[in-house]
């Protein structure tokens, strides 16, 4: 079955790693036809019948072994992937300024109160919705000056997670088969 794997904070804050050897080292693991989008750390992949949080420990033991590279993997299916985008509240943003709408693909699905604490945090224009292990956020003025930063909403929901813009989950999707 088809994965799409994001990890977290690759290629940047001097965390590197080339994507043709995170290709190699799927294809070592005997994951079939493993492909990368753009530099940051997102693969698609056939995984069989892995999945879940057993996946993801796998993935982030092997990177290390093998790559030197200590970084969460956050894991979907093709199936979930379809979900996150059929569930976005902001259709409207996503395709008036996809770039400021975010998917924090999430660890694990924080409490209900969490996501309240979170929102109380919120100072500026951002608007965020949560569904399970992923949550939905809308930067209108921009994301690299907002004070909702990654650090913030981690602690806030007390699990750790990784950001894609909507251009980048759509491509995902195509990639996918979604």
């Amino acid at each position: 079955m088809t994965r799409i794997a994001l990890l977290r904070a690759v290629n940047v804050g001097g965390r590197t790693v080339a994507m043709a050897d995170l290709r190699g080292l799927l294809g070592h693991l005997g994951f079939a036809d493993p492909r990368s989008l753009l530099q940051s750390g997102n693969l698609v992949f056939d995984a069989g019948r892995q999945t879940g949080s057993a996946l993801e420990r796998m993935l982030e033991k092997e990177a290390a072994r093998a790559l030197n590279l200590h970084t969460d993997f956050l894991v979907r299916t093709a199936t979930e992937w379809k979900s996150v985008i059929a569930h976005n509240p902001f259709r409207e943003d996503a395709e008036r300024d996809p770039s400021h709408l975010v998917l924090l693909a999430l660890k694990s699905a924080p409490t209900k109160d969490a996501f309240n604490k979170l929102r109380a945090a919120i100072t500026g224009p951002e608007r965020a919705h949560l569904d399970g292990r992923n949550a939905y956020i809308v930067y209108p003025a921009g994301i690299g000056r907002s004070r909702l930063t990654l650090a913030l909403i981690e602690r806030k929901l007390a699990t750790r997670g990784t950001a894609r813009n909507w251009n980048t989950v759509m491509k995902l999707a195509v990639m996918a088969g979604v």
